[in-house]
């Protein structure tokens, strides 16, 4: 989430609740399994924060709006993992080198200004072994649904979305960024209730090499 776009997040705070009936059990599994110390970039206003396991040691959990920030310190808050919420950027991630045993990338890797750049600072605060974490909208797998996306992010979406870009080739990025995608699910809005343009998405887990 961009610091430009304080009314969008505002916007973002109150719909993206509607849509957990269709993501929450996406955002287990996104979750599931992890231990302890993880770095969640982009975190908004704090809807991953119930989901994640007791093994977790400590969330660092990093948003950049300040709207979205405070409602995610009244989300940690509530929750029983150990979670610090911190004012900082994908691309320059708060945290030493080789010091997270996993990150967390749900809805932000569409909003970053370089996915190249934001992937390195992942790949930069992973212990060796560690693993990247992802639930992210895609660019659709048809032509002509390509196009829209295409057309749609260089004239009005991106003032609507909060900086969101809803064509990106995420997957493609990960692995160019020099992550192995372990594992990948491949979802539609009937998966997760997310309209066009901002489906399908990709539910995974990714490695360094």
């Amino acid at each position: 989430m961009s610091h430009g776009h304080p009314l969008f997040a505002r916007v973002y705070a109150r719909t993206s609740r509607l849509m957990e009936p269709g993501l929450g059990a996406h955002r287990r599994a996104l979750l599931d399994g992890l231990s302890g110390r993880v770095i969640e970039v982009g975190a908004g206003n704090g809807l991953n924060f119930p989901h994640y396991p007791e093994p977790v040691t400590e969330v660092i959990a990093v948003e950049p709006e300040p709207h979205l920030r405070a409602l995610a310190e009244t989300c940690a808050a509530a929750v029983p993992v150990p979670i610090k919420v911190v004012d900082g950027v994908a691309d320059a991630l708060p945290a030493d080198d080789a010091s997270c045993d996993a990150a967390v990338a749900c809805l932000v890797l569409c909003t970053v200004p370089d996915q190249g750049r934001a992937l390195a600072e992942i790949r930069r605060v992973l212990r060796p072994g560690g693993r990247l974490r992802f639930l992210e909208h895609v660019q659709a797998a048809s032509p002509g649904r390509r196009r829209a996306q295409k057309a749609l992010d260089a004239t009005v979406w991106p003032l609507f979305g909060g900086g969101c870009h809803c064509g990106r080739d995420t997957r493609t990025a990960i692995e160019r960024a020099g992550f192995g995608i372990d594992r990948i699910d491949h979802l539609t809005s009937a998966d997760t209730r997310i309209p066009f343009p901002a489906s399908p998405q990709i539910l995974g887990t990714a490695t360094p090499r």
